[in-house]
C-alpha cells in the first residue's frame, strides 16, 4: 500500500465525511481553498467581511470556503488536495493526520486555551468526579482535542481509556445524546461547550486546566506551503488582527459571531473568553505536548502507529 492509500484508509476510518462539492484536483494557485469548522472563529470573521479576499486581490488570488463537521475531515481533504489550508484544528488532529502519513505543514497556532474544552454531564447527573465515569458511556468526537482531554483526565484518576464506553459522535449528536440520556457524559469544546451550559444547564465535571493545553493549529498542504509563502504570510497576518480584535472588543465580536453561528451572543462571549485567540508562529521546540498526545493515544491502542511529532514540517514566514 502506498503512502497516499494508507493515509486515506486511516483517515477515512476517523472522519464523518468531506464537505459537499469538493473533488480531488490539483490546487489552483489562483484560488485559496480553506477548510474550516464551526468553531473556527477567526476564519469565520474573515469570511464574513471578505477581509482576506481584499488582502489577496493584489496577488490575483480569490478564496473559496469549505465547511466540515470537525478537524479530521479537514485533514483528509487537505491531504488529498481538495483544500489548500486548514483553519484552526485541535492539537490532536495533526497527530492523527501524521500517523496516516498526511502531507501537511504547520503554519500558525493559537496559544493555549485549556478552559475551552471540558467533560460535561447533565445538570442533575449523580456523577461528581472523573472517577465516576468508570463503566459509563461517554460521547466524544474521535481524534478531537476533547478526545485527548478524556484520556488525560482518566489517566489522572488512574483509569485506562477502556474503563469507559466511548460513543464516537459529532458535537451536535453528542449534545443530543447527553440531553436524551443515552450517554452519561459528553466531552465538548467551545462554542458547543458554552451552548450546552447556558442553554441546557450542563455541568462541567473537569475542564482542561492542568491536563491539556488545547492549542489550536492552522495547517497547509506541504505543496501549498512550499509554493505560496506570499499568500500564507497575508493569511496569518489577518488572523492575528482578527484575534486581537475579538479580545479588544468582546461584545462586538460576540454579536458578529453569534449572528454567523445563529446562537446567542451571551454564549459566544463566554466561549470567546475561554479562547486565547493569540495567533503566533509554531515553535518546533514547543511541540513537546504534541508528542505527549501522540504517545498517549498510541499507548491506548488508538493511534495506528508511533509518530515523531517534531518531524512534521513547520512553515516560517519570510518576514520573520
Amino acid at each position: 500500500m502506498n503512502r497516499r492509500s494508507a493515509s486515506r484508509l486511516v483517515l477515512a476510518g476517523l472522519t464523518f465525511g468531506l464537505a459537499p462539492g469538493l473533488t480531488p484536483a490539483a490546487a489552483e494557485e489562483s484560488t485559496l481553498r480553506i477548510g474550516y469548522q464551526r468553531s473556527s472563529a477567526l476564519i469565520s470573521l474573515l469570511r464574513e467581511d471578505a477581509t482576506l479576499e481584499t488582502a489577496l486581490k493584489p496577488l490575483g488570488v480569490s478564496v473559496s470556503w469549505h465547511e466540515f463537521t470537525s478537524g479530521l475531515p479537514i485533514m483528509e481533504a487537505l491531504n488529498v488536495g481538495r483544500i489548500d489550508v486548514s483553519a484552526d484544528v485541535a492539537d490532536t488532529v495533526p497527530v492523527f493526520a501524521q500517523a496516516a502519513n498526511a502531507r501537511i505543514t504547520y503554519i500558525a497556532q493559537e496559544a493555549a486555551s485549556p478552559e475551552a474544552q471540558a467533560i460535561l454531564v447533565a445538570g442533575d447527573s449523580p456523577l461528581k468526579t472523573v472517577a465516576d465515569l468508570k463503566g459509563r458511556k461517554v460521547a466524544v468526537t474521535k481524534g478531537a482535542g476533547s478526545h485527548y482531554l478524556l484520556l488525560a483526565a482518566l489517566k489522572a484518576e488512574g483509569l485506562p481509556f477502556k474503563s469507559i464506553n466511548p460513543a464516537y459522535l459529532t458535537p451536535a449528536d453528542g449534545r443530543s445524546a447527553l440531553a436524551g440520556g443515552s450517554v452519561d457524559a459528553w466531552v465538548a469544546w467551545d462554542p458547543f461547550l458554552s451552548a450546552a451550559q447556558i442553554q441546557a444547564g450542563a455541568r462541567i465535571l473537569r475542564d482542561g486546566t492542568g491536563l491539556s493545553a488545547y492549542k489550536r493549529y492552522y495547517l497547509a498542504s506541504d505543496a501549498y506551503a512550499e509554493k505560496r509563502a506570499d499568500v500564507l504570510t497575508l493569511l496569518v497576518a489577518k488572523l492575528r488582527e482578527a484575534g486581537a480584535w475579538v479580545k479588544a472588543d468582546p461584545d462586538a465580536a460576540a454579536a458578529r459571531l453569534g449572528a454567523l453561528w445563529k446562537i446567542e451572543p451571551e454564549i459566544v462571549k463566554q466561549a470567546n473568553a475561554r479562547r486565547s485567540y493569540r495567533v503566533e508562529p509554531v515553535n518546533r521546540a514547543g511541540l513537546s505536548e504534541q508528542q505527549t498526545i501522540a504517545d498517549a493515544f498510541r499507548a491506548e491502542g488508538l493511534l495506528p502507529r508511533a509518530v515523531d511529532a517534531s518531524a512534521l514540517p513547520v512553515w516560517e514566514s519570510p518576514s520573520r
